[in-house]
């Protein structure tokens, strides 16, 4: 893991239920999250939802960047299939037990 991973403090929101972000259609992250070549995920596409979601929880600047990215639903259904650093992991994993993989599968 690097050291930014490790002392990066990551945003959060107070409840899954404020993350009310798209569930269908294409999306392009603001730039500050998506700092990378243009870049639009088709969120039918698996692949490009996880990308994004991991993009955007990784650099989210304010929970306003969670709320219009993230769906709760969404992120429930496919929160074992993310590839995410461990700090990042466990801070949502600690706020949200429902998240962790023992919890989901019970």
């Amino acid at each position: 893991m690097s050291r930014y991973a490790a002392a990066r403090i990551y945003e959060l929101p107070e409840s899954l239920d404020e993350l009310v972000g798209p569930t269908s259609g294409a999306v392009t992250l603001p730039r500050h999250i998506g700092w990378g070549p243009h870049y639009e995920y088709d969120l039918a596409d698996a692949a490009d939802l996880l990308l994004m979601y991991e993009r955007v929880i990784r650099e989210a600047q304010s929970t306003v960047d969670l709320r219009a990215h993230l769906s709760a639903d969404m992120l429930r259904r496919h929160w074992t299939d993310l590839f995410l650093p461990a700090p990042a992991r466990r801070a949502w994993q600690d706020r949200f037990p429902e998240l962790a993989p023992a919890a989901a599968a019970g």
